[in-house]
């Protein structure tokens, strides 16, 4: 019974946002910036929903995503749903802008600013009126205390000049995730983890290169699987290429290596987080993979901070 009303209250929910979404967009157009990750698909889908043809889905890469992420959103979005899905590979602009930035603040600012440049771009093209965002109750929370800054908050509709609809923006990542189920979105979607606005980007500590993110997005990729393959359900888990190389062995000779460092959290709502009691075999199968598949890489650590006084994302 009671499953059947948090049912109801969802699609009363969903008929709501597709409702004013239509009423606002009326005869215009709308861009959303998908990502893959479970807000902006959620809002994609509500919107496409509403208003079909009309909105324009874009897709920027760059550089900074997950690996496969590019293939899996195309053929998700482009191939499955059939969103109108428009790809910008803006990988040089990104890495160009962000050279020598070291302070992570500094580069969510600059990686929010070339976005916005980026979308402006294709609003122009498209002549579009409307922007919707996949913002959450936890992206402006965090932004207005200053804890740190999303590039999806802020900045981004006054510099289009568009109007702006957030459906989600009263939500918690749990609650969306109950959305994008009942909106028939796949299980691959709906229980993603999280993923910061800037990607990779604010997962190599220090300054940014294509080198660094290549590493952590293989590491990145090897706690995803291992996590996986040992059926465990954080809210969370991801590499981060720590600013600091450390000596170690390699047969009978000294190397000199980047360290990863691992973070698997549990959380309700990303507001706060407990590091995660993960089984000791598996810490060790990340830990062997990482070394061993990375030839780059000599020392993983594995952080037991809870947030607070940590954040979940180490930048």
């Amino acid at each position: 019974m009671l499953k059947e009303k948090v049912m109801l209250m969802w699609e009363s929910f969903i008929e709501e946002k597709v409702r004013e979404i239509r009423e606002t967009v009326g005869g215009g157009k709308a861009i959303i910036a998908l990502s893959g990750g479970v807000d902006s698909s959620t809002a994609a889908i509500l919107a496409h929903k509403a208003i079909g043809d009309k909105l324009y889905a874009v897709f920027v890469n760059t550089g900074f995503l997950r690996k496969g992420e590019p293939e899996f959103v195309i053929k998700t979005f482009r191939d499955e749903f059939g969103l109108n899905l428009i790809y910008i590979d803006a990988q040089d602009r990104f890495f160009e802008a962000l050279k020598g930035v070291t302070d992570p603040e500094q580069k969510r600012k600059i990686i929010g600013k070339v976005f916005i440049d980026v979308f402006e771009e294709v609003a122009k093209e498209i002549d579009a009126e409307f922007l919707i965002q996949g913002t959450i109750a936890p992206d402006w929370i965090e932004s207005q205390g200053k804890i740190k800054s999303h590039h999806n908050v802020g900045g981004l509709p006054e510099r289009l000049n568009l109007k702006l609809i957030e459906p989600l923006r009263d939500l918690y990542k749990d609650e969306v995730r109950e959305v994008a189920k009942e909106l028939g979105l796949p299980e691959k979607i709906y229980n993603r983890m999280p993923f910061p606005g800037p990607g990779l980007a604010v997962r190599v500590l220090g300054e940014v290169t294509p080198k660094k993110v290549a590493i952590v997005r293989e590491a990145n990729a090897i706690v995803e699987e291992e996590i996986e393959k040992a059926k465990l359900r954080p809210w969370q888990a991801f590499a981060v290429l720590l600013n600091v190389k450390t000596v170690g062995v390699q047969g009978d000779i000294r190397a000199y290596k980047e360290t990863i460092a691992v973070r698997i959290v549990e959380s309700l709502d990303g507001m706060t987080a407990n590091a995660m009691n993960v089984p000791w075999e598996v810490l060790q199968r990340i830990a062997f993979r990482i070394t061993s598949e990375i030839p780059q890489v000599g020392r993983v650590l594995y952080d037991i901070t809870n947030k607070p006084p940590a954040t979940i994302e180490f930048e």
